[in-house]
């Protein structure tokens, strides 16, 4: 028995990495049952997603903004990191306690770009094609909302939406959209993939979409 464990013990990475590769690839959205990633669950809502690097991530920001801007990742990183640890709350009921991110506050791009009198809310696209959300203005401006590009202090797999996620400590994780493409301020709020499916725009944890989770910060 002893023996078994210990082998279970050394298999569970390499079975882990398994996990994360089959569920990249699957189109048929079953793997959204498995373990990705120590307690995580691998959602997308497209069949496929493509894949991106240092060379070809690019991060645009417009809209209602003063200065439109684009951002490699190399960029992202050399600009002020934030690190936040809070517990990850999916409205499907899974939690991972005690989850670092680190990344760019959204607020610094804000800023950088120069927000237009007229902006009221944010949109945020993805470069899976399909995948979109939205915050007001005065979210996206928080302190622990995060354009992130680590996890669990390193670099964002593909998996978790890496490179680059946005990370919403507050809100249920599907507002937190993965692959991350575009930030674009708007002069109202813009429903997402899933308000448009019936999920509340204002998603706090334990104070919305009919749960009762422990609030995450």
């Amino acid at each position: 028995m002893l023996g078994l464990g210990a082998a279970g013990i050394a298999a569970a990475p390499v079975l882990q990495r398994g996990v994360e590769a089959v569920a990249a690839k699957d189109p048929t959205g079953l793997t959204d049952v498995l373990p990705a990633g120590g307690g995580f669950r691998y959602y997308s809502v497209v069949a496929s997603v493509p894949r991106k690097n240092e060379d070809t991530y690019r991060l645009t920001v417009d809209g209602l903004v003063e200065h439109k801007a684009t951002y490699t990742l190399d960029e992202l990183r050399a600009l002020p990191q934030t690190r936040i640890v809070r517990d990850v709350q999916c409205v499907t009921g899974w939690r991972v306690p005690d989850t670092p991110f680190q990344g760019v506050r959204l607020s610094t791009l804000l800023d950088a770009a120069g927000v237009r009198p007229e902006g009221r809310a944010i949109r945020f696209e993805c470069f899976d094609g399909a995948y979109s959300e939205s915050l007001t203005l005065q979210q996206a401006r928080r302190k622990d909302v995060l354009v992130a590009h680590r996890m669990r202090d390193k670099d964002l797999s593909h998996a978790h939406g890496g490179p680059v996620r946005l990370y919403v400590a507050p809100m249920y994780f599907y507002k937190s959209a993965k692959w991350l493409s575009r930030i674009t301020v708007t002069d109202k709020v813009i429903p997402g993939y899933w308000e448009e499916r019936g999920y509340d725009i204002d998603a706090w944890v334990g104070r919305s979409n009919g749960r009762d989770d422990n609030p995450t910060a």
